[in-house]
């Protein structure tokens, strides 16, 4: 018996044209990549056995290879998550229906954009330098280290209070002399949590791709100015994930 075919689901675009976007390697053989349309509504799709897929690092560049093939030919592209699985055209039809009134004011809002990522991560020896200054910190420290375990329990906790504090202010810092600067530059501007303890800044940005270069031209600026203090991750261009909030219904493989 053969394994029932589904329709996998990359991202949308707005177009009533059926572009081609060539294949992909997807579940150990060569799939087209193709459209499934509703008005100017178009998914990007490609057929695979139908199951849940789980996100293996081979997977998520699967997909985002898709997302990056896709972002070089249309202006307009809605990414989707991954792992989206449908039984049939028909159902993707029907989603791209019932999304319609949602991608009918988002369409215009992300022509032409791109979304661009940038984390701030603090160079341990500066950190290190900068907390070592803080005279209530070092005092603490040194209280916390001519004290036993249990003796320096609530001491431990108020040193991990102290800690938090400042590094708390450094983040204010870098998001008034970093992030603020580049706010301007962008249509939209998203900060996110940051990820570890040495991450000063998570922030992402809608540009216009008109805008691209200007905006890159600010970031090396800023990062030539605090190089010797932190490490840029500048990445993109990635499809607007941070500006865009539509959640899709996951279909459950038949048994």
């Amino acid at each position: 018996m053969s394994e029932e075919q589904g329709i996998y689901v990359f991202c949308g675009i707005q177009t009533e044209e059926s572009p081609s976007f060539g294949k992909i390697h997807f579940e150990g053989q060569e799939r087209e990549i193709y459209t499934v349309h509703y008005k100017d509504a178009a998914m990007v799709v490609t057929k695979v056995p139908m199951k849940i897929y789980h996100p293996s690092k081979d997977n998520l560049m699967m997909h985002q290879q898709v997302l990056s093939t896709v972002m070089g030919e249309m202006d307009t592209v809605i990414p989707i998550s991954f792992g989206n699985m449908f039984h049939s055209e028909a159902d993707v039809v029907a989603l791209a229906e019932s999304l319609y009134p949602q991608l009918e004011k988002i369409f215009p809002q992300i022509k032409g954009k791109i979304e661009v990522g940038l984390k701030v991560v603090g160079k341990k020896d500066w950190l290190e330098k900068n907390i070592n200054k803080n005279d209530q910190v070092m005092k603490k420290k040194q209280v916390v280290h001519s004290k036993s375990e249990a003796a320096g329990y609530f001491d431990r906790i108020q040193l991990g209070e102290m800690a938090k504090n400042f590094f708390q202010a450094l983040q204010s810092d870098i998001k008034s002399e970093i992030h603020e600067p580049l706010t301007p530059l962008a249509e939209a501007a998203q900060l996110n949590d940051p990820i570890g303890e040495k991450m000063l800044l998570n922030a992402a940005y809608l540009i216009d791709r008109d805008k691209e270069a200007e905006f890159d031209e600010m970031v090396n600026v800023l990062h030539d100015s605090w190089q010797d203090k932190v490490d840029f991750k500048y990445t993109g261009p990635w499809p607007a994930y941070n500006f865009i909030n539509i959640r899709l219904k996951v279909e459950e493989p038949s048994t």
